[in-house]
């Protein structure tokens, strides 16, 4: 897989959100890391000294009224982004975000803030 992304300057910047994420009475469950060198199926690992080649990254972000934003990012460029914000208990607000092609991780972090706005309309 290309390298097109660095995810540990993912991970850095994912950390610089928490306080703000915090405050807004949003939860991060630890960072999971994907192995390349791990044998099928590759397990998701909390830690990342247990990872010698890392090709992803994830966040699960939980809030009020069991909202949920899953990320994984993928060091090739991409990531699946998904949610579920059901607010007023009607079950349809929830689905994939749009995700660009990232070719550097310094793009990653704006949208990563646009699909929290997305689930947390306050977030700022």
């Amino acid at each position: 897989m290309d390298r097109t992304i660095d995810l540990d300057q993912a991970a850095a910047a994912i950390a610089e959100r928490l306080p703000r994420w915090q405050a807004l009475g949003l939860a991060a469950q630890p960072l999971t890391w994907r192995d390349e060198t791990a044998s099928w199926p590759r397990p998701l690992l909390t830690e990342r000294a247990s990872v010698h080649d890392p090709d992803s990254v994830g966040l699960v972000l939980t809030g009020p009224n069991d909202t949920e934003l899953h990320v994984v990012l993928f060091r090739g460029g991409w990531a699946d982004i998904d949610f579920c914000a059901d607010a007023d208990g009607d079950g349809d607000d929830f689905g994939s975000l749009p995700t660009p092609h990232f070719t550097s991780v310094a793009e990653f972090p704006a949208h990563l803030d646009r699909c929290v706005r997305r689930v947390w309309p306050s977030a700022v």
